[in-house]
């Protein structure tokens, strides 16, 4: 009597060519797509604007680090839960309350600079000099960083793929607002709220409308 059973010899086959994979090499490509990328983009920024006029000027302030932190810690915080959702068994509640809390604690300054403000700069706060352009280059230079974050998510393992999406989405919005920065001389709480805000929710919210349909697998 032949016991031998086809399906085990289909799963030798298929198994006897694997080779280990060194722990974190997915992670680290990741991360280098994603940074090669934005530097792409900021090659493209200095091509076409430049560092801003007043960066010297505008390192020691205030101003400047809050409007660094509040990309910074949104990039994070989406890069952070994309590599987590790349996982089957991946969850992002962590970098979901980061991102928001991140946002709350922008709104609060943004409302305390505008409160201590004449009520005759109310207006300039909020719209700046740039506020009919500026989300919309944010989310211009985002397009290209969320075909490759969604790319990398679809060669990895994700099964919440609109929150996957989502992540994938803020850390473009992220990466985009953070390279634009540096030719932006933009600096009030308010504005950075309402325009950097408003772009980088926009790329959250295509990344989750994108998801399901580009990282099935």
């Amino acid at each position: 009597m032949n016991d031998f059973d086809p399906s085990l010899g289909l799963i030798n086959l298929l198994v006897s060519d694997l080779k280990p994979v060194r722990t974190g090499v997915v992670r680290r490509q990741a991360l280098a797509a994603l940074g090669i990328c934005a530097i792409a983009m900021l090659m493209i920024v200095l091509q076409l604007w430049g560092v801003r006029p007043d960066l010297v000027a505008a390192l020691p302030t205030m101003a400047f680090w809050t409007k660094e932190a509040f990309v910074i810690v949104l990039t994070i915080a989406g890069v952070g839960a994309m590599l987590r959702l790349a996982r089957p068994d991946g969850a992002a509640r962590a970098s979901a309350r980061f991102a928001f809390g991140t946002a709350i604690t922008m709104a609060v300054l943004a409302m305390l600079q505008i409160a201590t403000s004449p009520q005759s700069l109310w207006r300039h706060l909020v719209m700046g000099k740039t506020a009919e352009v500026c989300p919309w280059l944010i989310m211009l230079l985002a397009l290209p960083i969320l075909a490759v974050a969604l790319f990398i998510m679809r060669r990895m393992a994700p099964t919440q793929l609109t929150a996957a999406g989502a992540a994938a989405g803020l850390a473009a919005g992220g990466l985009a607002a953070l390279v634009y920065s540096v030719a932006c001389d933009e600096s009030a709480m308010p504005f950075i709220l309402v325009w950097y805000g408003a772009a980088i929710l926009a790329m959250t919210l295509l990344g989750a409308v994108l998801g399901p349909r580009t990282i099935r697998w």
